[in-house]
């Protein structure tokens, strides 16, 4: 049986996540998904369920994407490789994607029919270069009079006759891309996406992958359990492309060090925001920027230092946990938690997962449960629209940003049917308190004031299943949403 279940295990991995792209990493909900179905998710059922050193920093190199090409990417549309003689490797492989979308929200006043997105997905390496670039054209029809962004990014509206407030279609381009050097050692890369850092799926609180993308420069390093993370990024103060804040420059520098001991990691973040100023040195992943913060001036510059452990219990479960502080007057006055110069965060969490085999198919099940306290004022700073902890108006962290209390709970499962399709069930359950005081928005500037957590703040519950076929070319998904925000989300995804 043992010997069964570790075949189908090989077969799902050549299948499931890795090799695909160059990278492991964050979630698509908003925009430019493929066929795969909620990886980060089952990333994280991985280590939960794994052997080995455990690392929560994402992106991360996939190891198998130059091992694998061949064999991942021969039936792509286009496929190109070097001579077997030639004493340079190098592969590329091109693919279009097409996708057509139904999309409802009560929260976005709006329904969204068609939806329709096309483009390229690119892929290959050269030596020790790898690269992939995802890039679509997308076109909406809107209900709403006044459309908003589904997808939070920078979007133009196209009418025949503006001066009746007619509105024909939306269209905007969205990409992600990575290239990157590799060495034994280190990985230095250039890419368009979200960092992810900390064993949290929902509610990481430093850097989350349900932030907006964003252009990067970025140094992964690993010495065997040890692995430093040094980035570089180029942040947007607003989404409206008209906005005189982009003018301004706001600049992230964020470092992670992580120590895998097998089923237990321990992890470091700190992270700087500069506005108006560029500092490359901060770059540098020795320069301790908690230190460095004191040498700027303190309008300009926003700073944050968090801590994270995570335990693996039996190849069954892991807990782990996040503290996160963004200012203190004092440990006292932390404890005391009374004023708003005291601004924190905490996060809790525990994910059970299970790979089996069910008459002959490969089946993962897994729960994951999240709790998280965001303290008003938290990721704000002194002025609105300058080194706030934000990128395009939403929060780099939590995505649920300062006073909130969020619970969220997942039942999920995946079904293998074979070597190259899949079905996938979940059902998100989420109880959040946002409140209403200020401080609860991340662009109110920060005061010295006796704060209000969640003060009067309504009970907001969702409940969410969600369903997913994928196949070789082909995916379908379902999302509905209902409780105090009710939604739906249909797509249908070609890839070939």
């Amino acid at each position: 049986m043992k010997s069964i279940l570790a075949a189908l295990v090989l077969v799902v991995a050549s299948f499931a996540e890795t090799g695909f792209s160059t990278v492991v990493g964050a979630e698509r909900t908003r925009n430019l998904r493929g066929l795969d179905y909620a990886p980060m998710l089952f990333e994280y059922h991985r280590q939960t369920v794994g052997e080995g050193n455990h690392f929560f920093t994402y992106p991360r190199r996939d190891t198998t994407f130059q091992k694998d090409f061949y064999k991942n990417h021969k039936n792509a549309m286009a496929f190109f490789e070097s001579d077997s003689n030639s004493s340079h490797r190098f592969a590329i492989a091109v693919s279009p994607i097409l996708g057509i979308d139904y999309k409802s929200s009560s929260a976005l006043g709006d329904t969204i029919w068609p939806a329709v997105d096309g483009g390229l997905f690119i892929r290959g390496f050269a030596d020790s270069l790898d690269f992939d670039l995802d890039a679509r054209i997308y076109s909406e029809g809107h209900a709403a009079k006044k459309p908003k962004s589904y997808d939070h990014e920078v979007f133009d509206v196209q009418s025949k006759d503006r001066g009746d407030g007619g509105i024909d279609y939306v269209s905007f381009s969205r990409y992600r891309a990575h290239l990157a050097l590799n060495y034994a050692w280190a990985r230095l890369q250039l890419a368009r996406d979200v960092l992810h850092w900390g064993p949290g799926y929902y509610n990481n609180l430093s850097l989350n992958q349900f932030a907006l993308p964003y252009n990067m420069l970025s140094l992964d390093l690993t010495f065997g359990p040890l692995r430093i993370y040094s980035v570089y990024a180029d942040l947007r103060v607003t989404s409206w492309s008209y906005s005189k804040d982009n003018l301004n420059d706001r600049n992230l520098y964020a470092h992670r060090y992580e120590l895998a001991l097998k089923n237990f990691t321990l992890g470091i973040s700190e992270i700087q925001i500069l506005y108006n100023e560029n500092k490359p040195w901060l770059f540098v992943p020795i320069a301790p920027l908690f230190i460095e913060k004191g040498n700027y001036s303190e309008r300009v510059n926003n700073g944050a230092l968090a801590i994270d452990m995570n335990i693996q219990l039996f190849k069954l479960a892991r807990i782990y946990g996040e503290f996160f502080l963004d200012d203190m007057e004092s440990p006292y006055a932390v404890y005391q938690n009374r004023y708003s110069n005291n601004r924190w965060a905490a996060m809790l969490g525990v994910q059970v997962a299970r790979d089996m085999e069910v008459n002959g198919k490969f089946l993962q099940l897994g729960t994951i449960a999240e709790i998280a306290r965001v303290e008003p004022f938290t990721y704000c700073h002194y002025d609105t629209a300058q080194a706030q902890m934000a990128h395009l108006g939403l929060p780099l962290g939590n995505p649920n940003g300062p006073n909130s209390l969020a619970l969220d709970w997942t039942l999920y499962s995946r079904l293998f049917w074979n070597a190259s399709s899949s079905f996938f069930f979940g059902l998100h359950n989420k109880w959040l308190w946002k409140g209403v005081d200020y401080g609860s928005d991340i662009n109110d500037p920060y005061k010295t004031q006796r704060k209000k957590f969640v003060d009067g703040a309504p009970l907001q519950y969702t409940i969410a299943p969600s369903v997913n076929y994928s196949g070789q070319h082909i995916s379908y998904e379902l999302e509905l949403v209902f409780g105090d925000i009710r939604a739906v989300f249909l797509r249908a995804t070609l890839h070939w």
